[in-house]
C-alpha cells in the first residue's frame, strides 16, 4: 500500500499524492503518478469495496446481536402461554434468524447466551453470513496489498501460505510458514508477510475453531479499536501492560562521551531524527530549545523507542513499556515523559513538537491525547515514526500529527491496523505508508534506516516535514538529555543498577575498620513471611514505616543467612522485619506490583525490628553501619530442599524455631531485599543483593515456635502472636553470595 496523505482542513481531495519509492534502484518516486494517467488505481477499488463490505459485516453482526436477544427474551417464550400457535411462529422464526444457514448463518451474538453459543459454534466450526462478508473483506485488502507488492503473488512460498491460509487449511499454513522460515531464515520472512501481517492474523482469526481470538479477529478487520488481545490464542495483552507499573520519573543526565559533539546545535527535520540516533534506545530523551526564524523559543521532545534489554528494566521505554503505551492511554513512558517536560521548565503557551520513533512515538502521542498535559502545554506538532497510534487521539484538535511506517516494519502493526488497512482512520493527520524492499525487518524499524529513507527516498515527503516543522528551524539555544524511571528512584540510587556501590570504610566504636559493601561468598539462606495484626506492627513500627497489608494484616519477614568467607570472618545473622512502603513515596495499590521493579527502584521494602548476629564485630556493624538494633547469639540454618529448620539462640535461652516441611517449591527469580532502618534518628536505606538459585515455596509446612527468651527479637515475635504460626510463603536459597550495600540517608520529606 502506498498511502500518504496529508489532510489538514484547506487540503484539496484530490491532492492526495504516493510517497513510494519505485521499486527500481534509480528510480524516484512519483508522487502523481495515478492520477496523472487518468486512472483510479485498482488497489484503491479494492480497499473500497472492501470497506463497504466490512462496514455491512459489522452492521450484519449488531443485527445478529439484536436477533439473538430477541431469540432469548423472555416475552417470546410468555407468548407461548397466551396464544400458542402464534408464540411458536415467533419463536422458530427468531431461532431461524440466528441459525438459517441460507440467511445469516449461525450467528448467535450478544448477551451471557448469545456469547456462550458464539463460542459453542466457533469451536464447531460454524460460520454466519457477517463472517462470510468480513473474511471476504479481508481477502480483498490481501489482493489490494499485492497489487502494491506484487513479490506476495509471483512468490512460490508466499503464494502457498497465502493459499493455504485463505482455503482454511491450518496445517498447510503452518508448513508453509515452516517452510518460509526454513528457506528466508525469520528476518526475511518476517519482511515479506509484513504488509499482509495484520489482515492474515485476522483472516485466520476469524476461520479457525478458537472462539477466545473472535473479538480481536472483528476488532482489526472492523478497524474499530487496538487489538487488546494475542489474535492467535485470544489471551490478553492488557494481562501484560498492567505489570507495567508506576508514577513516572525522571533525571537530569550528560550525554555520554562523543555524544554531545554528535548532538544537533541547529533545529530541522533531519537534525531532530539524527539526535534520535545518537541518543538511541537507551531509555532517555532530549528535551531542547530552539529560537525560529520569527525569534520566537519553541520545544522540542525527541524520544528513541523500545530499549532493549530484559522485559523490566526500571525504565519505562523496556518491552513492558512499549506493550501499555500501545494499548492504554496513559503508561509510566508518557508520565515519565511529563516528568521531564515539568523538570525542563517549559513555559506555558509555548509551542512544543513532539517526535518519537517506535514505542517512543506511541508514548508521545500518549502525552498529547492527556487533557491535563495539553491544559498546561501547547503540543502544535506530533511526528511518529514506525509507530503504532491508528488509535489514538490528540486532546487538542488544533495538535498537527504526522505518521511516518515502512509497509515492511512490523511494529506499526502491532495495533492491528496495517499496509491493509481499508480505513481512513485520520483523514486530518498527515499519513505516509510507504514500500522500502531494500531493507529486512528489523533492520528497516531501526530509526537510522527512518532517517534515510526520509532523507533520500521521500524527498517530497521530507519536504512536507520541513515546512511544516519550520518553526522550529533555528539554533538551539538549551539542551538537556534526561534518563526516565518507572517511579522516582531512590536516593541512594545515584549509579546504574547493575553498577557495584562505591566502597567506603566504617571505624566501630571498637576500633575496628570494616569495608562496605559487605561481601558474602558462600552461605545459604532462608527467608519467611507471616501476616499479623495491623494495628501491632504500626506500634513496633512506630514512625520508622507503613505496614503493608496483605488480605488486611501486616506482612512480616524473618530473614535468616548464613554467611562465610566474608571480612568479619563466618557469622550467621537472623532478622525480623516490617514490610514497609517507601516512607518517602505514596502507599502501593496492589503490593504485587511493587515487587517488579529491582531493589534500586523498588518502594516496597523490609524494616528489621530487631537483629540477632553470631558474632560481636557483627553485631557492632549492624548496629553501628546500618541503625538496626540487633544482639548476639546462636543463628542456624539447615534443609534439605524437602525441609528446612531455623534455630535462634542466645544465653538466655531459645529465641526461636522455624521447622517442619517445605512442601512443593517453584523456582524463583532473585530479588534484593530493600532494608529501612535508622541512626540517630536518621531515615536510613540499603540493598541486600543475593546471587544463587532460590525456590518459593507457597504455603510451608513449617511452624515457627517462640523460645523462652528474653531477646527483644523473642519478644517482637509474641507481641505480633506468631507463636505457632506458620509462614504464607519461604524462599530458599541452598547456596548463595550476597552484599550488603551501606546505608544511605533518605532525603527528607
Amino acid at each position: 500500500m502506498t498511502a500518504e496523505h496529508d489532510a489538514e482542513p484547506d487540503t484539496e481531495p484530490d491532492a492526495e499524492h504516493d510517497a513510494e519509492p519505485d521499486t527500481e534502484p534509480d528510480a524516484e518516486p512519483d508522487a502523481e503518478h495515478d492520477t496523472e494517467h487518468g486512472a483510479e488505481p485498482a488497489a484503491r477499488v479494492l480497499r473500497e469495496a472492501a470497506r463497504e463490505l466490512a462496514d455491512i459485516a459489522t452492521t450484519l453482526r449488531e443485527v445478529s446481536r439484536h436477533a439473538t436477544a430477541a431469540a432469548t427474551d423472555g416475552a417470546v417464550y410468555g407468548s407461548l402461554r397466551r396464544a400458542p400457535a402464534a408464540g411458536a411462529r415467533a419463536q422458530r422464526a427468531v431461532l431461524r434468524a440466528v441459525t438459517d444457514r441460507r440467511g445469516l448463518g449461525y450467528t448467535v451474538a450478544g448477551g451471557p447466551i448469545g456469547t456462550l453459543g458464539a463460542k459453542l459454534g466457533g469451536m464447531a466450526g460454524t460460520r454466519s453470513l457477517a463472517v462470510r462478508m468480513m473474511t471476504t473483506s479481508l481477502r480483498l485488502r490481501i489482493a489490494a496489498v499485492c497489487l502494491d507488492n506484487p513479490e506476495l503473488v509471483t512468490d512460490p512460498l508466499l503464494a502457498r501460505l497465502h493459499e493455504a491460509v485463505a482455503a482454511e487449511r491450518e496445517m498447510d499454513a503452518v508448513r508453509a510458514l515452516c517452510a518460509l522460515i526454513k528457506d528466508r531464515g525469520t528476518a526475511r520472512t518476517l519482511t515479506a508477510i509484513a504488509p499482509i501481517f495484520g489482515e492474515f492474523l485476522a483472516l485466520r482469526a476469524l476461520l479457525d475453531r478458537n472462539p477466545l481470538n473472535d473479538r480481536t479477529a472483528w476488532l482489526i478487520a472492523g478497524g474499530e479499536a487496538a487489538a487488546t488481545a494475542d489474535p492467535i490464542t485470544g489471551l490478553s495483552n492488557r494481562a501484560i501492560a498492567v505489570l507495567d507499573v508506576g508514577e513516572g520519573a525522571a533525571r537530569r543526565t550528560a550525554p555520554e562521551p562523543g555524544e554531545l559533539a554528535r548532538l544537533g546545535t541547529h533545529g530541522s527535520l533531519l537534525d531532530f531524527l539524527t539526535n534520535i540516533c545518537v541518543v538511541g534506545p537507551t531509555g532517555r530523551v532530549l528535551v531542547q530549545t530552539v529560537t525560529g526564524p520569527d525569534g520566537v523559543r519553541r520545544h522540542v521532545v525527541q524520544v528513541p523507542g523500545m530499549r532493549i534489554g530484559n522485559p523490566d528494566l526500571d525504565s519505562p521505554a523496556d518491552l513492558l513499556g512499549a506493550f501499555s503505551s500501545t494499548l492504554m492511554d496513559s503508561a509510566p513512558f508518557s508520565r515519565a515523559l511529563a516528568r521531564a517536560v515539568e523538570d525542563y521548565g517549559v513555559p506555558p503557551g509555548e509551542d512544543i513538537a513532539l517526535i518519537g520513533h517506535s514505542a517512543g512515538g506511541a508514548a508521545i502521542m500518549n502525552l498529547a491525547q492527556d487533557p491535563e498535559f495539553c491544559a498546561r502545554h501547547t503540543v502544535a506538532h506530533v511526528v511518529a515514526v514506525g509507530s503504532p497510534i491508528d488509535f489514538k487521539r490528540p486532546a487538542s484538535p488544533h495538535t498537527w500529527v504526522a505518521s511516518i511506517t515502512n509497509q515492511h516494519d512490523l511494529i506499526p502493526s502491532l495495533d492491528g491496523q496495517g499496509a491493509g488497512s481499508c480505513f481512513d482512520l485520520h483523514p486530518d493527520w498527515y499519513v505516509v505508508d510507504y514500500t522500502d524492499p531494500a531493507h529486512v525487518f528489523p533492520a528497516c524499524h531501526r530509526m537510522e534506516h527512518y532517517r534515510a529513507n526520509i532523507a533520500e527516498d521521500l524527498p517530497e515527503v521530507r519536504a512536507h516535514l520541513e515546512e511544516r516543522l519550520s518553526p522550529y528551524q533555528g539554533p538551539v539555544v538549551r539542551s538537556q538529555l534526561y534518563r526516565l524511571y518507572d517511579r522516582r528512584p531512590a536516593a541512594a540510587t545515584t549509579t546504574a543498577p547493575t553498577t557495584v556501590p562505591p566502597t567506603t570504610t566504617v571505624v566501630t566504636t571498637a576500633g575496628d575498620t570494616v569495608e562496605l559493601p559487605l561481601r558474602s561468598p558462600e552461605g545459604r539462606a532462608l527467608t519467611a513471611y507471616f501476616t499479623a495484626d495491623p494495628a501491632v506492627a504500626a506500634r513496633l513500627l512506630g514512625e520508622h514505616g507503613r505496614a503493608v497489608r496483605l488480605g488486611g494484616r501486616a506482612l512480616i519477614a524473618l530473614h535468616a543467612f548464613e554467611n562465610r568467607g566474608t571480612p568479619l570472618g563466618d557469622y550467621g545473622e537472623a532478622h525480623l522485619g516490617v514490610v514497609v512502603a517507601d516512607p518517602d513515596g505514596p502507599r502501593p495499590s496492589r503490593v504485587w506490583r511493587e515487587l517488579l521493579p529491582s531493589g534500586e527502584h523498588r518502594g516496597l521494602g523490609t524494616c528489621f525490628l530487631h537483629s540477632v548476629l553470631t558474632t560481636d564485630l557483627a553485631c557492632a556493624v549492624a548496629g553501628e553501619a546500618w541503625g538496626h538494633p540487633a544482639s548476639v547469639g546462636a543463628v542456624r540454618v539447615a534443609g534439605d530442599g524437602r525441609s528446612a529448620s531455623v534455630t535462634v539462640v542466645d544465653t538466655d535461652g531459645t529465641i526461636l524455631t522455624l521447622a517442619g516441611p517445605l512442601g512443593r517449591g517453584l523456582p524463583f527469580v532473585r530479588r534484593d531485599v530493600v532494608v529501612y532502618s535508622r541512626r540517630d534518628g536518621a531515615p536510613l536505606r540499603s540493598h541486600i543483593r543475593e546471587r544463587g538459585r532460590r525456590r518459593a515455596h507457597p504455603s510451608p509446612g513449617m511452624r515457627l515456635t517462640v523460645g523462652s527468651s528474653a531477646n527483644p527479637l523473642a519478644r517482637a515475635l509474641d507481641a505480633l502472636g506468631l507463636d505457632g504460626a506458620r509462614p504464607v510463603l519461604c524462599l530458599t536459597a541452598p547456596a548463595r553470595s550476597g552484599l550488603r550495600t551501606p546505608a544511605v540517608p533518605l532525603p527528607a520529606r
